[in-house]
């Protein structure tokens, strides 16, 4: 899992792009592809992946602060 990267996209969902293994909260596996988004909203009905239900209804611009 050397190369992933999860990317916070503005007023919608989490992009994570790699090789991961996504599970539940009882380890049960979720399949994934090597890219997919992940719902920050609640909105969706294919939780916990995106599908766009966030559309106008989400207004959430995360930014990572700089630590020295």
């Amino acid at each position: 899992m050397a190369n992933v990267k999860i990317q916070t996209m503005d007023r919608g969902p989490l992009i994570v792009r790699g090789e991961v293994e996504l599970v539940d909260a009882e380890g049960n596996r979720f399949e994934t592809k090597k890219q997919f988004a992940l719902c920050r909203c609640g909105l969706s009905q294919n939780k916990p992946f995106c599908d766009g239900a966030h559309s106008g209804n989400f207004e959430d611009c995360v930014r990572a602060k700089n630590v020295l």
